[in-house]
């Protein structure tokens, strides 16, 4: 079943405000969803030179905009097989680099297969970053630094984001994510 892009976004909004904010797996992403400052795009073409066109349009409306914070494309074609992904997010990184991006913005990715390393799939935990679609998230680096350097416990959001998930389990965390595609 073919989705519309307007759909597409729709759920992708819906995990960022039910998933990432509502379970504060990021404590830094219910102000930028408040102030709508995170801009939604979907790439639908499946080729690396596309995707790499669109993550360089996305660098120069975040350099154009400084109220828009972050942007997350989606890429809902493809990229089903979770390793075949992570080349794509290795070859983000490297053109961000190339483009002389590094340091200014970061790539984050997020998957519906994401499998964090020494985990199985089965592990709720993987919930944090098992997203709708495929898609890369881009971040201001030094707006990242802030956060982080001004939150208490930076350094234990990862642990209590796995504490939470596994509190929930797989069942729920699952269901969570599903309630994101209706």
């Amino acid at each position: 079943m073919d989705l519309s892009n307007e759909k597409i976004i729709t759920q992708t909004k819906k995990w960022i405000t039910d998933v990432v904010v509502g379970c504060n797996f990021c404590p830094f992403a219910a102000k930028e969803v408040k102030r709508n400052s995170v801009r939604y795009e979907l790439c639908n073409n499946v080729s690396t030179k596309a995707i790499l066109e669109a993550l360089s349009g996305l660098f120069s409306v975040l350099d154009a905009d400084e109220q828009t914070e972050t942007a997350l494309l989606i890429l809902p074609n493809g990229f089903d097989s979770f390793t075949g992904y992570l080349q794509l997010v290795e070859t983000s990184e490297k053109f961000l680099e190339k483009e002389d991006y590094e340091g200014i913005y970061q790539v984050a990715s997020f998957h519906p297969q994401y499998l964090f390393a020494g985990s199985n799939e089965n592990d709720p935990a993987n919930y944090t970053n098992r997203s709708p679609y495929p898609m890369l998230h881009i971040l201001r680096e030094d707006s990242l630094t802030k956060v982080i350097d001004a939150h208490p416990n930076a350094d234990d959001i990862p642990q209590k984001n796995i504490e939470y998930a596994t509190a929930k389990g797989l069942s729920q965390m699952k269901l969570l994510r599903s309630a994101c595609l209706i």
